[in-house]
């Protein structure tokens, strides 16, 4: 669909050396056709509630049951609030746009959401790298996982995985402001995301394509080596269990962040091949949706499906006892 037409009515030319953080950006979102809004309104409204109750379920019955204060369900309880935050970056002013039909959002509103979901995300990566971690200490190294992962360790990992995190956004957010922009100023997302930022820019981008590819090998490619080689000696380590039984108790600790995991990159690989494949913006924003809305969303009833621990204490929870 065409949207020149909408975009001439709001927003004009922006020429090279004019202040870009007096621009405005336009967000095209999925369709313009009337008869989807209410549609899109709901959908989106209802995964985000969903999204947002889940997760503060998963917190609140971690928090009320002294039997889940590990660091097993320490790292989950991180990995939930950091879900609805990745959730509340984007969906938010998604449903303001689609209710209000105003697709505007101000250069610093821009630059902001660009920040914090690139913060956010890689929060996620990074304290799913770190639960597999955990994993692969309570089996392959199960007399010793109280004294390894001790509480003063588990905080060290949050706390670096933050000042990790918090540096690349920055970092990413530093380099996107030295840019110019100078052509139309739309957005083929629901977001601003830091890809599309950059294909808008007339300046060079050559820092920020050196950013993005250094980040995806140090930050994206060397946690998922961890994750990798901690489940290869997991699977190493359950292998040489004599019992079906203990094989099967040991993974099934593994199952549900294996299950998270396996969502996390397979939609995330997912949006850049579809971006590499096709041409089509509508594409690249649907496969977005996976990993920004859908994930955040299954995570919950993952663990609390497959989690007897997390349904007994949502139990207790619900019954109010202790």
């Amino acid at each position: 669909m065409l949207f020149s037409s909408y975009f001439d009515s709001h927003i004009d030319y922006v020429e090279l050396g004019n202040d870009t953080r007096n621009s405005e950006f336009l967000l095209l979102g999925f369709s313009e056709e009337p008869e989807l809004q209410p549609f899109l309104f709901g959908l989106f409204l209802s995964m985000y509630l969903v999204t947002i109750l889940g997760n503060l379920l998963i917190i609140l019955a971690v928090n009320s049951d002294s039997h889940l204060h590990t660091s097993m369900y320490f790292f989950l309880t991180n990995l939930s609030f950091v879900d609805i935050c990745v959730t509340s970056t984007t969906v938010p002013k998604m449903l303001v746009n689609i209710h209000t039909q105003r697709k505007i959002i101000t250069y610093e509103s821009c630059i902001m959401q660009m920040y914090f979901f690139i913060l956010f995300v890689g929060l996620d990566n990074f304290l799913l790298t770190v639960m597999a971690y955990d994993r692969f200490v309570a089996i392959c190294h199960p007399l010793h996982y109280t004294v390894i992962m001790n509480p003063r360790l588990c905080g060290l990992l949050i706390l670096v995985s933050w000042i990790m995190n918090i540096l690349h956004s920055l970092l990413q957010t530093l380099v996107v402001l030295q840019l110019s922009f100078c052509t139309h100023l739309y957005i083929p997302h629901f977001f601003c995301e830091l890809n599309q930022m950059i294909q808008l820019a007339c300046s060079d981008t050559f820092l920020n394509n050196l950013a993005i590819y250094l980040a995806a090998v140090l930050l994206g490619g060397a946690p998922l080596a961890g994750i990798l080689y901690s489940y290869s000696k997991i699977v190493s380590s359950i292998r040489g269990i004599s019992s079906a039984l203990g094989k099967y108790k040991a993974f099934s600790t593994c199952t549900s962040h294996l299950s998270v995991v396996s969502l996390f990159y397979c939609t995330s690989l997912g949006v850049y091949l579809s971006s590499a494949a096709t041409q089509s913006s509508l594409s690249s924003a649907t496969a977005s949706v996976m990993y920004t809305v859908v994930t955040p969303m299954l995570n919950p009833f993952i663990y609390s499906l497959r989690n007897r621990d997390i349904k007994e204490a949502l139990n207790l929870f619900f019954r109010g006892k202790p």
